[in-house]
């Protein structure tokens, strides 16, 4: 029955890290908050009494993962984010109307005309003078048409192009449209994943739900208008020329121009150019500051197209105004006092500190690809969190304290060997789960409650084959040594199947799901390895040490 020693040392180690590992969850507040300071230290370079403090609230050389709380636990926010894709499609039909118009203009002697047509968002119509010239013009429409590069899309073609009379209709094909709204779909959902990677929040849950559809849950954040504010605006930045200011916002801007309002007067419009000096596509950087009075600004760096384009339109027009838009608003329209070379600068208006995180966020993430409609909005508040984690504390207590009398009361001091594997095995999930930073959701805390059960059903299992060992006459030791080799293949039989379903729980499910699959997908596995190695190691050495005649399981 004697283990070799050095799978026994083994054995007691792995237990030794695995309290280690797990010991920090019970100190949850203070390390969470020297995670934190390290973190912020880390980042900032700045080391400030207080996140000193926080830092040396918890000693270094220490383990420091947490098991991570999720959206019901911590409290948080939640939001189901649909994406407008027919403006997509209403875009790629008006960035091909100038295409169409000028390719046919050198075809006019046979051609005639072109106009546009009234048409849906989708679809792009034209009308030329000349019906005899449809043939031409439908065959220069089609080089518009390129191949789709795609698996799915393979022998297609980008574009559906028909005609009749003297029209041509435009729009995407069906495989191009799956492709663009599948593209525009997983732009949105990195952009958004992007800007709230950037506040620092723990653990979000961003992923794709539908076609159309973002699912969003951000543990720890105040309110679920705070997360749409941050992540719902388009924020496309651009620097425009000012053709002049007015108080009436119906006049016509000229041809070339456009008229915006401007976000910090009330009823004052700007006059500009359309066209962009500079766009927010060759913005690299944008991060909070302060301008030279003190006041929250946020400052932007370009890349080097943009920097040269900035550097030069700067130098050629010192003494004018310009124009910084956002999202069709005129936040700021300084006059340029000097050549700002390098292609940086900094945007100053009326914002706070928070204004000017949340605007910083948004402009170096990029814009986002369409619009995006919240269906669903959801508010969890740390109270309600609090109250799932003492609801689940007193569940696991109370199936701990089942399990536990039932072992004893079933099996004696045997029993008694199987709750102390109880508490190792409860020790293990929660090392592996600080280790690998995974969640804990509402859900999650079942799977542990239902592992509870599982683990000493293995127990059960090897106790019950040492009772018929001991039925027909054997002795303690070689009772003792088939129990545990007999069980064996039963025990990873019942829980392989168990894995089996927790593995595609976890592969097809997502959120509360997936949680529990985790919690149950570890529980399994830990509980296996306590069955076998941690309770025959605690029974070896109890019998070591008293040399019995007889046992009683």
């Amino acid at each position: 029955m004697q283990t070799e020693m050095w799978k026994r040392v083994l054995v007691l180690a792995l237990v030794v890290v695995a309290l280690l590992f797990a010991m920090p969850n019970l100190f949850y507040p203070r390390v969470e908050a020297h995670n934190d300071a390290v973190a912020a230290i880390a980042k900032t370079g700045v080391e400030t009494p207080d996140l000193v403090a926080a830092r040396d609230g918890w000693p270094g050389w220490l383990p420091s993962g947490l098991v991570n709380l999720g959206l019901d636990l911590r409290g948080g926010a939640h939001l189901l984010a649909e994406v407008h894709l027919e403006e997509v499609h209403a875009s790629r039909m008006d960035l091909l109307w100038p295409e169409v118009r000028d390719l046919m203009k050198d075809e006019r002697a046979t051609i005639g005309t072109v106009r546009r047509l009234p048409s849906p968002p989708d679809v792009l119509k034209v009308q030329i003078s000349e019906a005899g010239g449809l043939a031409r013009a439908l065959e220069l429409v089609g080089t518009l048409s390129q191949p789709i590069s795609s698996l799915t899309g393979v022998g297609q073609r980008t574009l559906a192009i028909s005609g009749a009379g003297q029209e041509i209709e435009i729009r995407l094909s069906d495989a191009e449209t799956a492709a663009t709204d599948s593209r525009t779909v997983q732009k949105a959902l990195e952009i958004v994943r992007l800007r709230i990677d950037k506040v620092g929040t723990r653990e979000p849950t961003i992923q794709r739900q539908g076609a159309n559809r973002i699912l969003i849950q951000v543990p720890g954040i105040g309110s679920a208008d705070e997360l749409i504010a941050l992540i719902g605006t388009t924020a496309q930045l651009n620097f425009h020329d000012v053709i002049g200011r007015t108080a009436d916002g119906t006049a016509s801007p000229g041809a070339g121009n456009v008229i915006l309002p401007s976000s910090d007067e009330e009823g004052i419009f700007y006059i500009l150019v359309k066209t962009p000096v500079v766009s927010g596509e060759q913005l690299v950087d944008a991060q909070p500051s302060f301008d030279q009075n003190g006041q929250p600004a946020v400052s932007f760096r370009f890349d080097g197209t943009g920097a040269r384009l900035f550097g030069d339109y700067t130098a050629n027009n010192v003494g004018k105004p310009f124009a910084i838009v956002l999202d069709d608003k005129v936040i700021s329209a300084p006059t340029i006092q000097t050549a700002i070379p390098g292609g940086s600068g900094i945007i100053t208006g009326n914002f706070s500190v928070e204004s000017t995180t949340q605007l910083s966020v948004q402009l170096s993430s990029g814009a986002l690809p369409a619009k995006l409609t919240f269906l669903e909005q959801r508010t969890i508040g740390p109270e309600l969190g609090q109250d799932s984690i003492n609801a689940g504390k007193v569940a696991v207590m109370v199936a701990v304290v089942a399990v536990v009398l039932f072992m004893i009361a079933s099996y004696g001091l045997f029993g008694l060997f199987a709750t102390v594997a109880l508490m190792i095995n409860m020790t293990f999930i929660f090392a592996v789960l600080s280790l690998i930073g995974g969640t804990l959701t509402l859900p999650g805390i079942a799977g542990i409650v239902l592992t509870v059960g599982m683990a000493v059903d293995a127990n059960v299992l090897v106790y019950e084959r040492i009772r018929e060992e001991l039925r027909i006459a054997k002795g303690p030791v070689r009772a003792i040594e088939a129990g545990y080799q007999n069980a064996r293949s039963a025990i990873i039989d019942a829980n392989v199947t168990t894995l089996i379903t927790a593995g595609v729980l976890f592969a097809l499910g997502s959120g509360p799901v997936r949680g529990f699959a985790i919690a149950l997908i570890i529980g399994i596995i830990t509980s296996v390895y306590c069955a076998l190695y941690v309770t025959r190691v605690i029974v070896e050495f109890w019998y070591g040490l008293r040399r019995p005649k007889t046992i009683i399981v």
